[in-house]
């Protein structure tokens, strides 16, 4: 699989990709070691959780250095990552016991009824390149916990993450075959799909991609989780502390140099504060370093591939060309590697790419409303619904819009993130099903239900 270095635009060494052969031998393996991983006591699965997070924990550089030379993630934001996937092992390690306990439920007074969380068996996953670790240990922790086994399929571009991630559950003595990586296109998936040893399928991604997996899975009757795109609206309301709202947004808009599903894309600002918000907003995306992904200092770093660089370019320049006012970047840079300034479009057209499409890249539309109730307006103008974020000093006003914004999920005076205690996910066409606390959990357990009574009581 070949590799390029998106800060240099050098190739890395290549690394060798799975044959079918490959991949039938890790089937064959999943399907071999899942009913002895499902049988191993609780707390056993909770403790190799436990060891897992402290193998991410002692090789935090190297994972890191890793991400930044395959995606050119900034260093500091690599660390992060690694801790927040330690964090995320060892939440379900902790929690595990009770998301999985027995929900006792109503029943006849001579019986008693359960639910019980059960495993399904080897899933396979369909992770992007954007967050290379934090995606995969989202989806690994709550299913390997529970007693299914993994199967993963990686961006073509982040080959060496995904070995580094199978080799993080073997040095933290999980068996082998329990978590698995797939180094393949996405043309073997589809048979990975329908091959009847894989019970479920969960996907980050693009629509398209999202689509086309979920048909094949609906046509085999398996459960699906598709997290896909994102233009999340940013609300800015007239009682709204815009100072900080405007250094929020900034990092809303450029965490993982912009690269991200959640990013905060849409900025809708109501008028009364609007010139406010725009001038400090300016100031902060403007204020950004960019440069070496290596470098501590850096803020924001290299697009990870030259064609996404050059599409969030083609974005920013129709949106210019329908009328939009550029107030900074909007040119690549002229250095060696895929370089995209934080940029700032105002006074854009509501039918515009930017309005309409996913901008996935540190570039934000900037959109003026006069009212609460045009902003919500604007903020569900869209066929995404990921996430949202609402600015109001007023928390009762908060909490009223946020249940008006039609997202899976909605921060009032913060900016929209992946926690391993709440559920995420999406509606429209930003996907189905939930990730993380006790819903993502039992997206791919068997929810049984049992009924006991005594045949004296017939």
């Amino acid at each position: 699989m070949e590799r390029e270095n998106p800060a240099t635009a050098e190739s890395l060494d290549p690394i060798e990709g799975d044959t079918e052969a490959d991949v039938e031998d890790a089937l064959a393996l999943a399907d071999e070691v899942y009913p002895a991983w499902s049988e191993r006591r609780l707390e056993e699965r909770r403790q190799l959780l436990n060891d897992a997070a402290e193998v991410l924990r002692e090789n935090a550089e190297e994972y890191a250095e890793l991400m930044a030379r395959e995606m050119g993630k900034p260093i500091a934001g690599g660390r992060s990552e690694v801790e927040k996937c330690a964090w995320v092992c060892e939440h379900y390690a902790e929690y595990a016991e009770t998301y999985l306990a027995d929900e006792v439920l109503q029943s006849a007074p001579e019986a008693k009824a359960f639910v019980s969380s059960e495993p399904l068996g080897p899933v396979l996953a369909v992770m992007p390149w954007n967050y290379p670790f934090w995606q995969v240990f989202r989806f690994a922790a709550p299913n390997l916990v529970a007693g299914n086994v993994g199967l993963l399929k990686h961006a073509s571009n982040v080959p060496g993450c995904a070995q580094a991630i199978e080799e993080v559950f073997l040095e933290a003595g999980l068996p082998e075959g329990a978590f698995q990586s797939l180094l393949v296109g996405s043309d073997a998936i589809e048979d990975v799909v329908t091959d009847k040893r894989i019970r479920g399928v969960t996907l980050t991604g693009s629509e398209s991609a999202g689509r086309a997996v979920a048909e094949t899975a609906g046509k085999e009757l398996k459960p699906s989780v598709l997290e896909l795109g994102g233009s999340d609206p940013f609300v800015v309301l007239d009682d709204a502390d815009v100072e900080t709202a405007a250094e929020v947004g900034m990092q809303a808009r450029t965490l993982n140099s912009g690269q991200s599903c959640i990013a905060a894309k849409r900025f809708i600002v109501h008028d009364a504060v609007y010139d406010e918000f725009v001038s400090a907003f300016v100031d902060e995306m403007a204020a950004q370093d960019i440069g070496d992904p290596t470098d501590d200092d850096t803020d924001i770093g290299p697009q990870a591939r030259e064609d996404l660089m050059e599409d969030l370019h083609e974005q920013v320049t129709e949106t210019l060309d329908a009328g939009a006012t550029l107030e900074t970047g909007g040119e690549p840079l002229d250095r060696e590697g895929y370089f995209y300034p934080p940029t700032v479009v105002t006074d854009v057209p509501r039918d515009s790419t930017m309005a309409t499409d996913e901008v996935f890249g540190p570039a934000a539309a900037v959109f003026r409303v006069e009212s609460e109730d045009e902003a919500v307006e604007l903020a569900n103008d869209s066929t995404y619904g990921l996430g949202g974020s609402v600015w109001t000093e007023d928390l009762e006003r908060g909490e009223r819009v946020a249940r008006r914004v039609e997202s899976g999920c909605v921060f009032v005076n913060e900016l929209t993130k992946s926690d391993p205690r709440i559920p995420f996910g999406g509606v429209k066409n930003s996907g189905y099903g939930r990730e993380l606390s006790e819903h993502g959990m039992k997206e791919f357990l068997n929810e049984k239900t049992v009924w006991v009574q005594s045949a004296a009581d017939q």
